[in-house]
């Protein structure tokens, strides 16, 4: 009775009230082919105890990085959290104010969105930068509506050096919207500017990069923005957050929007959740950002307060005006990152930064120095991820790698059928020097066996 608190005696009760004979009845509806008759094919009830321990019993099967060496990104981010945080966001005035309808009560969690939306501002170098939003993903397909709608213009020109769980979601935007998505191609791993110069054009409302890329490698921002501003276009980046550590932020390159992936600011990789959506821009188009955005101001007796300064979501205005059908923010994500950027600061998050070129580096080094493997990109800059050409399929090297508890990276073929080989590795400060010799000792011996 603990997990279903309602007895026969008051099943029986609640149908008489509703005016229906039995719980079939009640849902009629449903057709006799899809309804499950009897009992469920379920294994025999347990005590806590027991449940707890078949629970740690399944849980064990999982290759996390408690106990399995990762090398794995793309996008999901083994990253050091401070217990700082966890503390921080388990204090129950947090914990009790999701989504508050009479916001201005909450002032503890208003305030720490301000202090979420002014540190996304100085990372990426724009003025203003919203709530948060579900994922990278969703920022990057809200940022290409938001482009469409500022110019008036429909053709979404997009690097294929954009993650492609990104570029999915943003095709799918786009499809059921009607706009027009061109996808750009790469040359040794970054944006071909010379095929982008070709699909931009007068109708185009906006090109999108992402900066490092979905290879690790670090794009030239400057060339795709003049090229989309020469024809009134905007220019978006998509970022890795912790690489705007030691890089130039696309606000000195004058990106008009910057969205990102914030996960790995202090959250867990979670098996793939939840994630954190970063989401700026410049301050000319802040009516048309999507979600919501709190702001600072003062009261009657000139106290400092904080209050939700724009809300342009399908909720609280008329749906034809609203710049986006996402509900909600981030909010708790948001506030671990706030408080994980806030315990590092300025030159902890650099050194943070630092450290994860320096490893990826080293790594890079050492394993390309392994007979048949080398650097798929050796002249493009990269950040903490990097691509390597295997001897063998890359997807049978990690399968084998896992019996070495050693998760090896992503296998690129199962997005490009020419990239079967190819192996993205992806190196983060939870990494060390033993870890990453272990990795190249172990990959060394896979091969050659």
């Amino acid at each position: 009775m603990r997990y279903i608190p309602h007895t026969e005696q008051d099943i029986q009760q609640m149908l008489e009230v509703i005016g229906v004979a039995s719980i079939r009845e009640l849902f009629r509806d449903i057709p006799e082919d899809l309804y499950l008759e009897g009992g469920l094919p379920v294994p025999p009830a347990l005590d806590e105890h027991a449940l707890f321990k078949r629970l740690s019993q399944l849980a064990a099967k999982n290759a996390d990085t408690t106990r399995y060496i990762s090398f794995l990104g793309a996008g999901a981010y083994d990253h050091f959290i401070p217990a700082v945080v966890g503390t921080i966001i388990s204090r129950g005035e947090f914990l009790s104010a999701y989504t508050p309808y009479q916001p201005e009560a909450s002032q503890g969690l208003l305030q720490s969105i301000f202090e979420f939306q002014t540190m996304v501002c100085e990372l990426t170098g724009m003025d203003v930068a919203n709530a948060s939003m579900y994922d990278a993903s969703t920022a990057l397909a809200e940022s290409a509506l938001m482009a469409c709608h500022l110019t008036g213009r429909s053709k979404v020109v997009v690097s294929e050096g954009i993650h492609p769980h990104y570029r999915q979601v943003l095709r799918t935007y786009l499809w059921t919207n009607s706009r027009q998505l061109v996808e750009v191609p790469t040359r040794e791993g970054i944006t071909d500017i010379d095929a982008l110069a070709a699909a931009v054009d007068e109708q185009t409302a906006c090109a999108i990069v992402q900066y490092p890329n979905f290879f690790g490698l670090i794009e030239p921002l400057s060339p795709v923005a003049e090229t989309a501003h020469q024809v009134g276009a905007l220019a978006i980046a998509c970022v890795d957050p912790i690489a705007l550590g030691v890089l130039k932020p696309p606000g000195e390159y004058g990106y008009d929007i910057v969205v990102g992936e914030g996960q790995g600011l202090g959250n867990a990789m979670g098996f793939g959740g939840p994630m954190l959506g970063l989401f700026a821009c410049k301050k000319e188009h802040l009516r048309r950002i999507p979600g919501r955005i709190v702001g600072q101001t003062t009261d009657v007796e000139g106290r400092r307060g904080f209050v939700m300064t724009l809300r342009t979501r399908e909720q609280d205005i008329r749906r034809e005006k609203a710049t986006s059908n996402i509900c909600t923010n981030e909010a708790l994500c948001a506030l671990a990152s706030t408080v994980f950027m806030a315990s590092l600061g300025k030159q902890g998050f650099r050194e943070l930064s630092e450290t994860c070129t320096q490893k990826a580096h080293y790594a890079a080094r050492i394993l390309s120095q392994i007979p048949g493997v080398q650097l798929k990109y050796p002249n493009t800059p990269f950040y903490k991820e990097f691509v390597l050409t295997l001897p063998r399929p890359a997807d049978e090297v990690c399968d084998t790698l896992l019996q070495h508890n050693i998760i090896a990276g992503l296998p690129l073929g199962s997005y490009d059928a020419q990239m079967q080989h190819d192996l993205l590795v992806c190196v983060t400060e939870t990494r060390t020097r033993e870890e990453i010799d272990t990795f190249a000792e172990a990959m060394r011996a896979v091969l050659a066996s």
